[in-house]
């Protein structure tokens, strides 16, 4: 199955969830990630169907299911968090969010929460940008972005000085997402970067001149901007750094992750005061959460006891959807937007921007 067949085959999220933009039609203007829609039966009129009716029909399906068994429970839970989310408007932010996801430990998840809640967060009709500054490359792989050698990359943009508005593309899934993408160039960067003038600034410079760029424009300000970083703390995480106001820190609910948190904690600290002051942790996210072990409610819970305030509600479960989402050049919001990975990261992104 190809990439396009699978993603027509799919429900992208601004339809499932009921996005501003999907409803921008019916003369819908809010931000929502499900929003009850007129119903309408084939060769009839549009039938309205009232929000008390189908919230009391959905009252009355949850209410039926017998939660006698773990899966019958798990059922029902997931169904409560889905009415949760019913209706609900995502609030645009004063000013523009900038995020530098971040953590040194390979595997946790960097990239996966990147795409993912951006995803979600354009989906609700907020204006996205995704910054791919991996050599890997995965983010951009993601979202269905072209990153081959030949590609205008944020490679360009940090050693070349080329424009981010030339180097952005479009999210082919998801209206509201655009994406600088990351080529294989960027694994000598970090060298070629040491001589240059203001190395630890050139995103965070490229990054305002790509603002007001779009001001000018008339165009719409951006509403969120996610850094994908890679797994080590070199000049490129700096430069994310840097250009940010805040971290969001993906944690593996194993024990090596904590390990590496209090280094990663460290290096933000000296960022802090000599770099850029306005940065904080604002951010924690709990990932590969196994319910049925120990380990991860220990993990979280000790997380949870530093932590109080950065740690999300929302945790991101082991999921087979989320690892086959990028196979299909897609995020698990297009890619199966019922799974429960994708129900993980709408409640996160949800947190974040009512935060």
């Amino acid at each position: 199955m190809t990439s396009s067949e699978a993603s027509t085959q799919r429900i992208p999220p601004f339809v499932s969830l009921g996005s501003a933009r999907s409803l921008a039609g019916a003369g819908t203007a809010t931000s929502g990630f499900l929003l009850n829609q007129p119903k309408q039966v084939s060769g009839s009129s549009p039938v309205l169907v009232s929000r008390e009716t189908t919230s009391t029909g959905r009252a009355n399906i949850i209410d039926a299911i017998d939660d006698s068994s773990p899966i019958a429970r798990e059922l029902a839970h997931e169904t409560r968090r889905r009415e949760r989310l019913v209706g609900r408007q995502l609030p645009r932010p004063e000013k523009t969010r900038i995020f530098t996801v971040s953590n040194q430990k390979g595997g946790v998840g960097k990239t996966t929460t990147t795409v993912n809640i951006a995803a979600a967060l354009a989906a609700a009709g907020l204006n996205v940008l995704v910054i791919d500054i991996d050599p890997q490359g995965n983010a951009s792989t993601a979202l269905g972005i072209e990153h081959h050698a030949d590609v205008d990359s944020i490679y360009d943009v940090l050693i070349n000085d080329v424009p981010l508005a030339d180097v952005v593309a479009q999210c082919p899934d998801i209206g509201n997402l655009i994406c600088a993408p990351a080529t294989i160039h960027l694994a000598g960067a970090e060298i070629e970067l040491v001589s240059l003038v203001a190395r630890e600034q050139r995103l965070r410079r490229a990054i305002d001149v790509y603002a007001k760029a779009r001001e000018k424009k008339g165009e719409e300000r951006l509403d969120y901007i996610f850094i994908d970083c890679p797994p080590s703390l070199g000049l490129l995480t700096v430069n994310a750094f840097c250009a940010a106001s805040e971290v969001l820190i993906p944690i593996q609910c194993e024990y090596y992750a904590l390990e590496g948190l209090s280094q990663l904690l460290k290096n933000i600290e000296m960022i802090q005061k000599h770099l850029n002051a306005d940065l904080v942790v604002s951010t924690i996210l709990l990932t590969m959460y196994d319910g049925r072990t120990n380990l991860a409610a220990q993990v979280a819970a000790e997380v949870r006891q530093h932590f109080p305030e950065q740690v999300l509600g929302a945790v991101v479960p082991r999921s087979v959807r989320i690892s086959e989402a990028p196979s299909y050049q897609q995020t698990v919001m297009t890619y199966d937007p019922s799974s429960s990975g994708a129900l993980s990261y709408l409640e996160a992104a949800a947190e974040i921007a009512e935060r």
